[in-house]
């Protein structure tokens, strides 16, 4: 590496070739997106030591691909259908259409149904949006959470 150093009245400066300059400008950036990881990896550990939920790869995958997340993660759980739906009072018929999407419940069912599952709410249960109308969580991020990974800001 071709490095030269001149005086300036600011102080001394170092010039070297754009290709070298380009190089380290990439490992700092580098060593940054590192530091970054690094402090994702630190929090997500915090998170878990204080009994946060983790899920495998599959599941937190099943739930970002927007499957359904009663039946994904009742799946996980080893219930059947019969199993959730006798724990949670309700019909075998009522929790195939709260999978299938037929029905959306009521917040209430969603609370149970969390405590059931020994999950977050906020992988269940309907959010409403600006206008006041429900719809579908944030699935993906909670989903990413859970799975340790960082979500993207909008």
């Amino acid at each position: 590496m071709k490095v030269r150093f001149e005086t300036t009245p600011k102080g001394e400066v170092a010039i070297l070739p754009r290709a070298e300059y380009e190089r380290l400008v990439a490992l700092a950036a580098e060593a940054a997106e590192d530091a970054g990881t690094a402090r994702l990896v630190a929090k997500a550990r915090e998170e878990i030591a204080a009994g946060a939920p983790v899920f495998p790869l599959a599941v937190a995958e099943a739930l970002a691909d927007g499957e359904n997340p009663i039946r994904v993660l009742r799946g996980f759980r080893g219930m059947t259908q019969v199993e959730l739906a006798t724990a949670l009072g309700i019909t075998q018929g009522y929790l195939s259409d709260l999978e299938s999407g037929k029905r959306a419940g009521p917040l209430a069912l969603h609370r149970k149904l969390a405590r059931v599952l020994s999950v977050p709410l906020d992988l269940l249960a309907p959010v409403e949006n600006d206008l006041g109308s429900p719809e579908a969580p944030s699935r993906k991020k909670a989903a990413q959470r859970a799975a340790g990974r960082k979500t993207p800001h909008r």
